[in-house]
């Protein structure tokens, strides 16, 4: 099986931590397992940005890595208010969890969720991108 029969475009880190997000930039820019990274440090944002992109598919990140816990707009309330949008852009959009949480009752909450694709535990590896690259959800 090719894992790089579909070459990842766009991924977005939502983060607030900024050394989180660097070092997650890093690892995707080493491994080149996306083209760009866009980076936006709150859940508002991450949402703002999709919703003034959604008429603009080559805008739209093929995957999303959300952190839980942010102030504001967490990655629940983040999750929430994603799924308001057109199913075409749900679709595009893979939504993995990157989070440092491992509160039982959060990661139960999150991995149940329709969008979410999967759950990562903080810091992002070469290992866990890997994996990813093998998941059916990119295969199509």
């Amino acid at each position: 099986m090719q894992t790089d029969a579909k070459a990842i475009d766009l991924v977005m880190l939502v983060d607030d931590n900024d050394t989180d997000n660097f070092i997650s930039k890093r690892i995707i820019e080493i491994t080149k397992f996306a083209k760009e990274v866009e980076i936006k440090n709150s859940g508002k944002s991450a949402l703002e940005y999709l919703e003034q992109n959604k008429d603009n598919p080559d805008k739209l990140p093929n995957i999303i890595f959300l952190d839980i816990n942010m102030p504001i707009v967490d990655g629940f309330v983040f999750l929430y208010e994603f799924e308001k949008f057109a199913t075409y852009l749900k679709d595009k959009c893979k939504v993995i969890i990157l989070s440092s949480s491992d509160n039982k009752r959060d990661i139960d909450k999150i991995v149940n969720n329709n969008h979410v694709v999967k759950f990562i535990t903080k810091p992002l590896t070469e290992i866990a991108l890997e994996e990813i690259k093998t998941m059916d959800v990119f295969s199509t």
